[in-house]
């Protein structure tokens, strides 16, 4: 029996060694004690080259790599604007057509030209790049690369040297010449072609060229750089909104020395491209990009000195614990493929990921609702520590109406009351109960909550649609409604001069199960007034076409923030952005001469008191014009483990990484309590086998010993 005893020993060692992280952990085990982040991504990002990239999903790369000059404050809000590698915020003055500086007491109407001069911090370093090595005589030893150079390089941590140079305004420079670059292909172009001087004759000059133009030997007649760290930017009139630009990447540095790098064409076919190996001052550099697999973003050992902010909101005081202290203080944040939500979910669950948003199929898992509405975690999830963090998009969803329309558009007392009537009966707080488990408010207006020019309360509410009661605003009667139908000739949903009954169209891109509920939901809307609704749905290119031709009578659209100032909202109802006219992003084609002076005289104010009453008197107008059904805001829920911490979401900043922190090993005690493998099934089948083998082995040792005898 001295041998069955070594075999039971043997498995008991292979059993105790066998710990739960190694055989459960999707990760690295060398990775599991470090301070690491892991997050995912669905889709690999097309662009990373910051003058081309304007997604969401890019932003999650570019926003931890590139450094515009400013950026928000990660926990005050409103959302505040302050310098990052800029000294301060910048410098503005205004001039005359005549060059001649104006002086504070001047009017705004005299403004023909504004300069902005930036001044950035000395001593910033890019991160570690082939593209600066130089050798002994100060040649780039990188720059002219021959194919047979090339043999062993096949992505960019195969070159042996690199090497860093310090930030200068010259890079600034030569980012906003890059916008112009007609390779490049800009989205901004465009808009910013009717603001920065000389840049949209600049784009020309580039595309008449019709050839490789070294950048660096022309210049925008409104950029320059004025020193070292030092440069500025000459807009035409006023226009504050350029600071919320220059938090952007679009605005972050380039140096010359990595385009000329990415430039060449034996690396481009190797698909070694500022597009897939991004350049920056930034806190993270990208390690590894395998869209088929992973992302990884390591600390720049590089980066300069940047700090967690000192203040906050009054209700900040748990995330000011680590105020003073050096960015960033994660090492290195992996994103993985996740192609399907039910799998993120279960590693979330598992603590394999530390974030996670909540999808409809998830929600009642982690969500439970009170009985006044009000939002909370599971009793699973409590148990797990994990936190419920929640904020109101800067979005805006919103039906509306072609004002150029013969029924539903125009100007006429009856038009605003058949909008008004609709705009009633089309009951969005039923909508987010039913569609968005709950994870919206609906609009009063335009602008969201976290916006200049938002208000809460009573003074905040669309008279026109509610009215105030004991527990907030409440949505009027469909008998009021019927009332206002009656006023604008259509009584009991019928012409009032035909007799015929009142048939709408719906324009919608797309279909599907989720859009057919919808649909559903939104006819019996009409229903309530005896309204007809037809729903028209094409594909998205027909219904481009239609919106343009001003075809659609009444439309489905939505609006994220690009910046958090009122006039990136507001004007989607200024008359000369016109969707029929101009092609701009008024797509309801909405135009009130009063409503369109107020706004040019509050696109350029600051946020003053008197900015936010001339908003107040555009809302008037607004709702009672009533362009649009106002929809709603979307709200964002993420769940976060225990061991996350610094965590406030916040919706205009893509930087954030920097600032967060994870405590490792409390992540792998949990990881290790959650993950418990269940061992019984192959100890069962051990017992098994050795119970069918002991028979044979028992007769082979009887027969052994009988021969020996």
């Amino acid at each position: 029996m001295r041998y069955l005893s070594y075999f039971y020993i043997v498995i008991a060692l292979c059993l105790a060694g066998c710990e739960s992280t190694v055989m459960n952990s999707p990760y690295l085990s060398e990775d599991a004690e470090l301070s690491t982040l892991y997050s995912s991504f669905s889709l690999r990002p097309k662009h990373l080259d910051p003058a081309r990239s304007y997604s969401s999903n890019e932003a999650n790369f570019t926003g931890q790599i590139y450094e515009p000059p400013f950026q928000y404050h990660y926990l005050k809000r409103p959302y505040t604007l302050i310098p990052l590698t800029a000294t301060e915020m910048p410098n503005v003055r205004y001039f005359d057509s005549d060059d001649r500086e104006l002086t504070l007491d001047e009017t705004e109407q005299d403004i023909a030209y504004s300069v902005y001069e930036i001044s950035i911090k000395e001593g910033i370093l890019y991160q570690p790049h082939p593209a600066f090595v130089q050798d002994d005589n100060g040649g780039y030893s990188y720059h002219k690369l021959m194919i047979d150079e090339l043999d062993n390089i096949s992505e960019l941590s195969d070159f042996k040297k690199q090497a860093t140079r310090e930030l200068i305004a010259e890079d600034y420079v030569y980012q906003i010449k890059r916008l112009a670059h007609p390779e490049i292909h800009s989205p901004i172009l465009g808009l910013m072609g009717e603001y920065i001087v000389g840049l949209s004759d600049f784009a020309k000059e580039l595309k008449n060229k019709g050839e490789k133009v070294n950048l660096r030997e022309r210049d925008i007649a409104g950029v320059k750089v004025l020193d070292r760290y030092t440069y500025q930017i000459k807009v035409y009139g006023k226009y504050p909104q350029l600071r919320y630009w220059l938090a952007m990447p679009f605005f972050a540095p380039i140096p010359w020395e990595a385009d000329a790098f990415y430039s060449q064409p034996s690396l481009i076919k190797k698909n070694i491209t500022l597009d897939w190996y991004p350049v920056g001052t930034g806190p993270y550099h990208l390690t590894m990009n395998d869209p088929n697999s992973q992302m990884i973003l390591e600390k720049n050992p590089n980066f300069h000195d940047d700090y967690y902010p000192k203040e906050g909101e009054d209700t900040d005081r748990l995330l000011l614990v680590d105020h003073g202290l050096k960015l960033p203080f994660i090492d290195k944040v992996v994103f993985t493929l996740e192609k399907e939500n039910t799998s993120y979910w279960n590693k979330f669950l598992q603590g394999y990921y530390d974030v996670s948003g909540i999808s409809s199929d998830s929600f009642e898992q982690a969500i439970q609702v009170g009985g006044s509405g009000d939002f909370g975690l599971s009793d699973a999830m409590k148990a797990k520590g994990i936190e419920l963090k929640t904020a109101i998009g800067t979005s805006t969803y919103y039906i509306g109406f072609n004002m150029q329309d013969a029924v539903v558009g125009g100007g006429s007392e009856q038009a605003k009351k058949l909008r008004q009537a609709i705009s009633i009966v089309i009951d969005y707080e039923e909508f987010i109960s039913i569609f968005l488990n709950g994870r919206g408010i609906a609009a009063q207006g335009p602008i969201p909550p976290g916006i200049f020019g938002y208000e809460s309360g009573q003074a905040g509410i669309n008279s026109y649609v509610y009215q105030w009661g004991k527990h907030g605003p409440k949505r009027r009667s469909i008998a009021y409604a019927r009332e206002l139908l009656v006023e604008a000739g259509y009584p009991d949903g019928r012409d009032i001069t035909t007799g015929e009954p009142l048939v709408l169209y719906f324009d919608v891109p797309g279909s599907g199960p989720d859009a057919k509920a919808q649909f559903d939901w939104l006819r019996k809307q009409f229903q309530k007034l005896n309204i007809q609704l037809v729903i028209r749905s094409t594909d998205y290119n027909r219904f481009q076409d239609k919106m343009r031709n001003g075809q659609a009578q009444i439309f489905q659209w939505g609006w994220n923030a690009d910046y958090p100032d009122p006039e990136n909202f507001l004007f989607l109802l200024y008359g000369p952005n016109g969707k029929v006219a101009t092609g701009g992003e008024n797509a309801a084609n909405y135009q009130s001469n009063e409503f369109d002076l107020l706004f040019e005289k509050m696109r350029v104010m600051s946020n003053t008191k008197e900015r936010k009453e001339t908003i107040n008197k555009m809302f008037a107008i607004l709702t009672e014009d009533s362009p649009w059904v106002w929809g709603y805001h979307p709200k964002q829920f993420s769940l976060h483990h225990a061991w996350n911490k610094n965590v406030k979401p916040n919706l205009m900043a893509n930087n954030t990484l920097k600032y967060r922190r994870i405590a490792p090993q409390q992540r792998q005690k949990l990881q290790q309590q959650w993950n418990q493998p269940i061992l019984w099934p192959l100890g069962f089948v051990m017992i098994v086998f050795i119970a069918l083998l002991l028979p044979a082995w028992l007769l082979y040792q009887r027969k052994k010993n009988t021969k020996i005898r």
